[in-house]
């Protein structure tokens, strides 16, 4: 009675605690402006099968990409077990499907112990790989600090989700034979049979009961902790890459969307249409200054990023020693969500505009304080890039690091009437010549007859 109440406690806890975590998530999600989805479902639901469930574009990389499949499987379907779990907590019973899954049971049970043993495997490779091995995009200066730690500590957790696995399964399966009253058989565990006598034969019963609750509770409060520690982690993709890979743009890579005041502008100097251009009294902005001034897709997208550096990794910039890194862009991105959410969320009325205060209300479009995305991302980053759209082919979950460094670009430079001094003369002969190069005749003088 005593364990259902402290299972009961726990998982309360977690879950308030994760519900107002995630809630906060869509709240910073949602400080990005609206954006309408086009395209059909059907496309949309392709994509979340290839690239999300499928992990299609991992396997353009296929060593990590087989290791990676291997704790995906593994994820899935131990959350049989964990369901099994749940169960077993609130009702105090033992092994709840044994008997009413017969042979399916030890079936299920066999395939989750392979499947952990892969994922043990591939665990501690990653962790050779990150720690041990040179590989340029895991050392690059965005994954100092906490981005190293962060992937540290969620493999040292898959590390002993799986110890716990087998700590329960191995013990249970001694028990089975020496009480078989309190741990009815529940069918061969192939691995368990061999592993539980190697590792915890000999033991006393009581110690046996011990050490399999031990694993039970180890395997149960670390999935409480990868639920709890998502959204502070990168491994928050595990849920995002989902909607993100279903909301994903569905035109060509390399499309890059218009400016509609700069397209009716135009059309309206080259008389391309009848209708003038509305004048207004305010200067227009272009662009977006910060978190607020992208949409929602993009803060999805910054949020679901694995830190992987794929995109950077094919990023010619960054390749030529351009301090240009798409995957730091989009990390910079979803650290500025994070601290405008959070201050919006505090209420302070000193975050408020000031030419927003008698509105009161602390809210994304009254917020303002004195900082921007600028004070993450600087200038040199933006014009570094050559829109070749490589970090956008390159993301194993479709992000688009392009549109929001176009974005920037555009703000930055239509906006503020800023960006590199060496772009000025291009900026000057388009507008003086309709030409990026200074040439002393017309551009369409070609087109006259001689």
């Amino acid at each position: 009675m005593i364990q259902q109440i402290v299972f009961f406690i726990v998982i309360l806890g977690v879950s308030i605690f994760a519900f107002n975590k995630y809630a906060q998530l869509i709240q910073n999600i949602r400080l990005g402006h609206a954006e309408e989805i086009r395209g059909p479902s059907t496309s949309r639901w392709k994509n979340v099968l290839l690239v999300a469930f499928g992990q299609k574009k991992m396997f353009k990389n296929w060593i990590p990409a087989i290791f990676h499949f291997f704790i995906y499987v593994a994820f899935l379907f131990t959350q049989i077990e964990l369901i099994e779990i749940i169960i077993d907590g609130f009702t105090g019973v033992h092994r709840f499907f044994a008997d009413k899954l017969s042979i399916v049971y030890p079936i299920i049970i066999n395939t989750i112990e392979v499947l952990s043993i892969l994922a043990f495997i591939a665990t501690l490779v990653f962790l050779i790989r990150r720690n041990m091995l040179y590989i340029p995009r895991f050392k690059k200066p965005e994954m100092k600090g906490w981005p190293k730690l962060d992937a540290n500590l969620i493999l040292i957790g898959e590390l002993l989700l799986i110890i716990g696995i087998f700590t329960m399964n191995g013990t249970d399966s001694i028990l089975q034979k020496l009480d078989p009253e309190h741990y009815p058989e529940a069918g061969p565990f192939f691995l368990s049979d061999t592993i539980g006598p190697l590792l915890f034969g000999g033991l006393e019963k009581s110690t046996l009961i011990v050490l399999e609750r031990t694993g039970w509770w180890l395997h149960f409060l670390m999935v409480m902790a990868f639920l709890a520690y998502l959204p502070y982690s990168k491994h928050l993709h595990i849920l995002l890459a989902f909607p993100n890979t279903y909301f994903s743009k569905l035109n060509s890579r390399g499309e890059m969307s218009n400016m509609p005041e700069i397209t009716s502008e135009i059309k309206s100097m080259l008389g391309l249409t009848n209708e003038e251009a509305p004048m207004s009294d305010e200067i227009p902005e272009f662009g977006a200054k910060d978190v607020t001034d992208l949409s929602w897709r993009s803060l999805l997208g910054a949020f679901s990023c694995t830190e992987c550096g794929r995109c950077t990794a094919e990023c010619p910039a960054n390749i030529t020693g351009k301090k240009l890194s798409p995957r730091k862009i989009v990390m910079d991105i979803r650290d500025r969500a994070e601290e405008v959410g959070n201050k919006i969320r505090s209420g302070n009325s000193e975050y408020i505009a000031a030419d927003k205060m008698e509105e009161g209300e602390l809210n994304r479009d009254t917020f303002d304080d004195g900082k921007s995305l600028f004070d993450y991302i600087s200038s040199e980053e933006l014009a570094a890039c050559t829109t070749c759209s490589a970090c956008v082919e390159a993301c194993p979950v479709l992000i688009n690091p392009l549109e929001p460094i176009l974005e920037m670009r555009r703000y930055e430079i239509l906006t503020e009437a800023a960006g590199p001094k060496d772009w000025a003369p291009m900026f000057t002969s388009i507008e003086n010549g309709g030409a990026v190069w200074q040439v002393p005749d017309e551009r369409v003088d070609w087109t006259k007859e001689s």
